[in-house]
Formats: C-alpha cells, structure tokens, sequence
C-alpha cells in the first residue's frame, strides 16, 4: 500500500489537527501524578504505533511519540528532557559501536570483498535448491545463532540475504524467518544471556523469598520451556511456512508471497528499505578474490566471543565480539591484497549504510524512556490485578495478553520483564501454589513479551531484521504480526484450557 503525496490544503488542515490536539493535550494532561498517569500513559506508545501505521514514516512517530510525551509532563524542549539524555546513555552507545560502526562496518568490508557472498554462493550450490530450501536454510541459521534477538537477526539475515535473493524470497518472508528465529528462540534454547538476566529480576528482594537463589530462578525458567507455548508456536510455523505448508488464509504475507511468485519482485512497489544500495549492490574491490575466510573468519571470531565465554560460565562477550569482527575482517582483506585505503572506504562506505537504522533505534531507545517516566508498565499491570482473585485461571492468558501490549507498545521484552515479573510472579502465587500453575505464567510472560518484542516497530529486533534483509520496515510489521498474532490466540487458548483444569 502507498500513500499520494497529500495537497497543500490538506497539509494545513494536518497542521492545524496536530496543533488542536496538542494543545488539548497539554490543557488536559494529569498534574497530581503518583506512580504513573494512569490511561495517558498510553498516549505516547498509541500515538507512535498509530503514525507508523497511518504514514509509514517511523522516524516521524517516533518524534511525534516523543512530543506527546513532553507534552503529558508539562515540557516541550523535549531535545533536553528525553533525547540528549536518552542518546547519552550506555544502551544508545552500545547502539553505535554495534549496529553502527561495527555492523555497517562489517557489511561493508563484506561488499568490499565479496566474503558474504561467496560464502552465500558456496552453501546455495552445496544445500540450497530453491526458495522453500532458502527460506528452511534462514531458519536452520536462526536455531544455530540463538545467543539472543539481536545477535540472531544481524547475523541470520546477512548471511542469508545473498542466497535468498539469488532464490527469489521475498524480503518480508526473509524477515520473517529471521525475527521469528531470534528472541523466541533465544528464551526455549537456554545457551545465552537470557536465563541469567531474567534470574536476576527475580532474586531481588522480596522476590528473593519467593525465588530463592540465583540458581534456583535459573531452574525455573529451565522447567518453564516446554510452557512457552508463544516461542515454540512461532518456530514452528516458520518451519512450515518455509516448506510453503503454513496456511496463510489471506493475511498480507499471502499477498506478498503471490507477488514474489508472479514477479519476482522481492519489495512491494513504495517499499524503503532499510538496507541502502550501498550495501545491497556487492562491489568487488578490483583484483581482489573472494575465500570463503573472509566471511567464516569474522563471523567465528563473533561467535567464539559469545559462546567460549558462557562454557566458561561466564557472559557473552558480544560488543567486543563485534569489534574483533571488524579488526580480523579489516586486516584479512589487507592481508589478502586489498589496500589500507580501500579497506577503510569499505568500513565508510558500510557505516552509511546502517545510518538510518541506528537513528531508528536511538529514538525508539528515547521512546521507551519516556515510557518509563510516564509508567507505562505500572498502569497496565495495576489496571488488572484487582478483579483477577474472581477468575484465577485465566491470569496465564491475561499475562500474555498484558505483556504482549507493554512490549508492544515500549519494545522491549527485557524492559517487559523487568516490570511485569516483580508483580506477576507474587500475584500467581497468591492465586494458587500448584507448580504447574507457575509455570504456566512464567512461560505467558516469557511469550508474551517476545511477541510484542517480535512485532512493534519500535523494536530493535524488528528494525534490525528489516535492517538485515533488506526489507521496509512497516511492511515488515504489517505481513509479520498477523501469522504471530495467530501463535498468540493459540497460545492463550492453550493457557486458559490448561489453567482451567487446575482449578
């Protein structure tokens, strides 16, 4: 679908609205505030959302979300009250130097010398035949890249864009596969950081008394698995959606999937990719001849940074495995023949590539800052608990409903379990102490935040896999959400039977 530029007439009276609003907003907004601003507190996150669906323009609902946001707390030089803050931060600068410098930089030093693609051409002659043979080699790369979402999205889709083009999938089946892949595996393949941050929600105090030790959270989650009904839905339909058996019942990917086939168009007609032509179109530096090194090299220096690390039992090492990436990338291509100055036009040249995408995710990071100011989070979970001792069972299903919204709506399924577990877990105790049952609403919330996570277009698994695959991001959104919010209905069904029998 796209948008006709609109008349200058109109232009004014969009202008105008936007002031009317404003203004009422601004005369209307809440002045005794306590731990958050009740049902305004939504405002920033529907305003974003909804401008990301009604102009596809995210950069501009991320700034509008933003305004509403300076808007409810009664300051509009929101440069100095959100973003400059916000981009200061630790999280953006990890923003920079990953999905910046060293990703842009490595995607480019991989256009350069033709590494990603040999590798592509290699393994396309090796395992892939056609494009359901693709679209399962996506998927086999995202269990095998399971450190975390935005490892797996980085790496999965750059490695599989060159084969799945060369097949003709589709960009939005692309990515698809590769965010599918990514955070819900992450939280029922346990190898990665995941286990261990969530532990260290729950062994705060009083979780703690609940809880027990580190080890013991570690545990839980390890038996709550096989009840993250959302992550082990949505792996599975990818699985058969890669061998065309996942029925698309006439959702946006059934449309794309017709067009690619007719076509062998892999964007939509108006798609923006995120990806820019200067890393989507491969310029061998002349004289230089691609090894399969030049891409295996990087990418086992970046896995060996992630995994050696946990068998020692310690964390994953992936900023600094991202850095080395570059560093061995950057001197291979020199030992090989290309030149210091090419080289370094190559780390540029990569770097502009990735722009638009890491300003993307430095003002989502500035959006989910203002929602954690105006508690987002807080009103959502406070507007549900009160009714729920009535009807126990259905506590799984409403938790994933309700972190589905919050992730959604702050994308973020880390920033979600970190507001949602400190009141879930005490309340589903309260409720009852069956084993089972805890479990249950453990596995609802790991699925729930990851389908929000998955799907917002202010998440950086979403703005990364688009990144990856090269596909516009809100087409991304709009053909993805409804296969998995059809992994969320059948997850809550089977919560809600599940819970019922306990009762």
């Amino acid at each position: 679908m796209t948008f006709q530029p609109l008349s200058t007439q109109k232009k004014l009276v969009s202008l105008g609205v936007c002031i009317l609003v404003s203004l009422l907003i601004w005369n209307l907004r809440p002045t005794d505030v306590d731990n958050h601003y009740g049902l305004w507190s939504l405002l920033p996150a529907a305003a974003t959302i909804s401008i990301c669906f009604l102009t596809r323009n995210v950069l501009l609902a991320l700034l509008m979300g933003i305004f509403c946001g300076g808007l409810l707390i009664g300051q509009l030089n929101i440069l100095n009250v959100f973003l400059i803050p916000s981009l200061a931060t630790e999280k953006y600068a990890q923003i920079l130097l990953v999905y910046l410098w060293a990703l842009g930089g490595l995607l480019g030093l991989w256009n350069r010398n033709g590494g990603a693609k040999h590798f592509a051409t290699t393994m396309a002659r090796k395992f892939v035949k056609s494009r359901n043979s693709a679209k399962f080699f996506t998927w086999i790369l995202g269990i095998i890249f399971h450190q975390g979402g935005t490892i797996s999205t980085v790496l999965t889709g750059t490695t599989v864009k060159p084969i799945s083009d060369q097949h003709k999938v589709a960009h939005e089946e692309l990515a698809y596969v590769v965010d599918s892949t990514a955070s819900p595996i992450a939280t029922i393949i346990p190898f990665n950081v995941w286990p261990i941050y969530i532990a260290g929600l729950i062994t705060i105090q009083p979780l703690s008394d609940i809880v027990g030790s580190e080890a013991d959270a570690i545990g839980l989650f390890m038996q709550a698995i096989p009840y993250n009904f959302y992550a082990w839905i949505a792996v599975i339909m990818t699985l058969l959606f890669s061998f065309d058996r996942l029925p698309l019942l006439n959702t946006p990917m059934q449309r794309v999937v017709k067009r690619v086939k007719t076509t062998g168009e892999l964007n939509d007609a108006g798609a923006s990719p995120m990806l820019s032509a200067e890393l989507t179109e491969t310029r061998l530096s002349e004289g230089y001849t691609p090894w399969m090194g030049d891409f295996l090299v990087p990418i086992g220096t970046l896995m060996g940074f992630c995994i050696i690390p946990w068998l020692l039992g310690d964390s994953p090492m992936v900023f600094e495995g991202f850095g080395m990436a570059v560093v061995v990338a950057l001197i291979l291509s020199v030992l090989r023949g290309m030149s210091l100055n090419t080289a370094f036009d190559a780390l540029v040249t990569g770097i502009k590539g990735v722009t638009i995408g890491a300003i993307v995710l430095g003002l989502a990071v500035t959006l989910g800052s203002v929602s954690e100011h105006l508690g987002t989070s807080a009103f959502v979970i406070d507007a549900t608990a009160d009714w729920l001792m009535d009807v126990p069972f259905i506590l799984p299903s409403l938790l994933l409903l309700i972190c589905m919204l919050v992730s959604f709506s702050i994308g973020s399924s880390w920033g979600t379990y970190a507001v949602v577990f400190p009141v879930a877990l005490p309340l589903a105790l309260a409720l009852s102490q069956d084993p089972t049952f805890i479990l249950l609403n453990f596995g609802a919330i790991l699925g729930g935040a990851v389908y929000g996570d998955q799907c917002s277009p202010i998440s950086d698994t979403t703005i990364l896999s688009s990144l990856a695959c090269g596909s516009d991001l809100m087409h991304h959104v709009t053909t993805q959400m409804p296969l998995a919010t059809i992994a969320a209905l059948i997850s809550a069904i089977a919560y809600l039977i599940i819970s019922y029998s306990l009762f």
